[in-house]
């Protein structure tokens, strides 16, 4: 009898547990959500403005990394490919703590848009961290870091991006937190920037950074 009592204490303990953490997960989806009514991106150059009949509606802030490859050059020496492998995680502050919201990483665009070709290496991706929604992206245009005081302070960091919309996607229970998003600016970037240093063909480099990138979604949606 002890025993059968004490099998039902634990069982409904852990039931009392995933009750509660799945109302403190949809109480921070739900902060996350108002949030997004209190986004207010930096002036941007006109250059990686976003397109009017979209406004924000998340920031992330960004910490990571961009992975580097060594290839060989047409003159059969060495060089870093300028093209990065995004691997990062967003946050948001909740109840004055960083809260996870998106990871940022490389994959297959599982759901293009009309009219776009997938590549083999994949589109830069953002993932909710909390419904698994998707978006993937490309740039559309950027500016060198440093070049703008209010949206790109930091020379010789990674270009602030304006990215366009290729493919977006809801969860597998139908969250939509990214699944409509548009456009994203990626703005202040910290680090991040190709290497320098010389390099022998195969070898890679991960290269710190932080951003902070805004989602946007059509007005009309």
């Amino acid at each position: 009898m002890s025993h059968n009592l004490s099998q039902q204490t634990k069982k409904t303990t852990r039931v009392r547990g995933l009750f509660a953490a799945a109302v403190v997960l949809a109480g921070a989806f739900g902060t996350v959500t108002h949030a997004a009514a209190q986004v207010t991106p930096p002036p941007t150059p006109d250059a990686i403005a976003v397109p009017a009949g979209n406004s924000p509606y998340l920031v992330g802030h960004a910490s990571g990394s961009q992975g580097y490859t060594c290839l060989p050059t047409s003159t059969g020496d060495a060089a870093w490919n300028p093209t990065a492998r995004p691997e990062a995680t967003l946050f948001t502050d909740l109840f004055g703590q960083p809260f996870q919201i998106i990871t940022h990483f490389q994959s297959i665009n599982a759901n293009p848009k009309p009219n776009v070709t997938v590549p083999r290496s994949g589109n830069a991706t953002w993932q909710g961290s909390l419904d698994s929604s998707r978006v993937w992206m490309v740039k559309k245009s950027g500016i060198d870091a440093g070049s703008d005081p209010a949206s790109c302070p930091n020379t010789g960091s990674i270009q602030c991006l304006l990215l366009e919309s290729v493919g977006n996607a809801k969860g597998p229970t139908g969250g939509n937190l990214l699944a409509r998003t548009t456009f994203i600016q990626r703005l202040n970037t910290a680090g991040g920037a190709v290497p320098t240093t010389a390099c022998t063909v195969g070898q890679t480099e991960l290269v710190p950074y932080t951003a902070d990138y805004f989602f946007f979604r059509a007005d009309t949606q």
